[in-house]
C-alpha cells in the first residue's frame, strides 16, 4: 500500500535528520488540528514516546476548547509528554507595547510567540523543532515567516493538504480532528480556506498541475477552474518566494578577493 512506503520513508528521514544533527529528540507544537496531529504520530513512530515532546499553546478566547481537547488526545494517544502553555499574557505585553492586536502584523506575533516557545524547550533539551507545513500551504506562502514556518525540518512538507488527510486516516488519527475545518487560530472565526481565497481540493488540483507542467490555460481546460482562480493561486507562489529561501547574501567576496591579489 502507497501510504506504508510513505511513512516508513518520513519515518528514515525523521530519523535521520534527528541522528545527523546530534539530537535526542523532537519538539512539536500540537494545535488539534490534522497537521500538527500527522506530524506527532510519525514522530513518535519514528523516535519513540520518550523522545518526542508536545507543545500545546492555545490562546483562550481564540482557540477553540475543542482544540485543546483534541491536542491532549493527541498528546494521550502517543504516550508522549507536553507542556501546556497559554499565549495570551505574552501576546498582550507585545500589543500594548505596539498599540496593536487586532492588524495582520498584530496577529502574526502569534505564531512566533509559539515558535519561541518550541525553540526554548528545544534548545533546553537539544533537540530539533519539527515541523507541521504540508505542501500546500509551502507552496503558496501560507505560514508566518519565523513563525509556524520557523522550524528545523518539515516531515509532512513533501504532502499536499488532501494527501494530508488521507494519511490521517491511514495513521488512526482520530475522526474530529480529520474532519475538523482548517483554521490557524489568528482570530476567532478564522479558517485557512476562507483567507486563502479557495478550497484546499482546488487548491491541490491547481499546485499538482503546476508541478506536472501544465499551463494556466492547461489547468483552466482540463478541470473547468476560472482563470481567476489559478491566476491566483499562482500569483501566490511568486510572491511568498522569499518565505522559501535563505536570505540572500550580497555577493562581495569576488571583489575582496580580486582586490587582495
Amino acid at each position: 500500500m502507497i501510504w506504508e512506503r510513505i511513512v516508513e520513508r518520513i519515518e528514515d528521514f525523521i530519523r535521520k535528520t534527528v541522528s545527523e544533527a546530534g539530537a535526542d529528540g523532537v519538539v512539536v507544537g500540537i494545535s488539534g488540528g490534522v497537521d500538527s496531529a500527522v506530524t506527532a504520530f510519525l514522530c513518535q513512530r519514528a523516535l519513540g514516546s520518550e523522545r518526542v515532546l508536545g507543545t500545546i499553546m492555545p490562546e483562550i478566547g481564540v482557540t477553540p476548547q475543542e482544540d485543546i481537547e483534541d491536542a491532549k488526545k493527541v498528546c494521550e494517544i502517543l504516550g508522549i509528554e507536553y507542556k501546556y502553555i497559554e499565549i495570551n499574557d505574552i501576546f498582550e505585553l507585545f500589543s500594548r507595547k505596539f498599540g496593536d492586536s487586532d492588524s495582520l502584523a498584530a496577529v502574526n506575533i502569534k505564531p512566533r510567540i509559539r515558535m519561541i516557545i518550541n525553540y526554548y524547550y528545544a534548545n533546553k533539551m537539544n533537540r530539533l523543532v519539527a515541523g507541521t507545513g504540508n505542501k500546500s500551504e509551502l507552496k503558496v506562502g501560507y505560514f508566518t515567516k519565523y513563525g509556524d514556518g520557523g522550524v528545523d525540518f518539515l516531515p509532512i512538507g513533501d504532502l499536499y493538504k488532501t494527501e494530508v488527510i488521507e494519511l490521517a486516516k491511514f495513521l488512526g488519527v482520530p475522526e474530529r480532528i480529520v474532519k475538523k475545518t482548517p483554521s490557524a487560530r489568528l482570530w476567532k472565526g478564522q479558517t485557512d480556506e476562507g483567507e486563502i481565497g479557495i478550497s484546499y481540493q482546488r487548491l491541490d488540483t491547481i499546485l499538482k498541475s503546476l508541478e506536472m507542467g501544465y499551463t494556466k490555460e492547461d489547468i483552466i481546460k482540463r478541470y473547468g477552474i476560472p482563470a481567476e482562480d489559478v491566476e491566483k493561486v499562482i500569483s501566490m507562489i511568486e510572491k511568498s518566494r522569499h518565505k522559501r529561501s535563505l536570505p540572500p547574501v550580497a555577493p562581495v567576496r569576488g571583489l575582496i578577493e580580486s582586490f587582495f591579489k
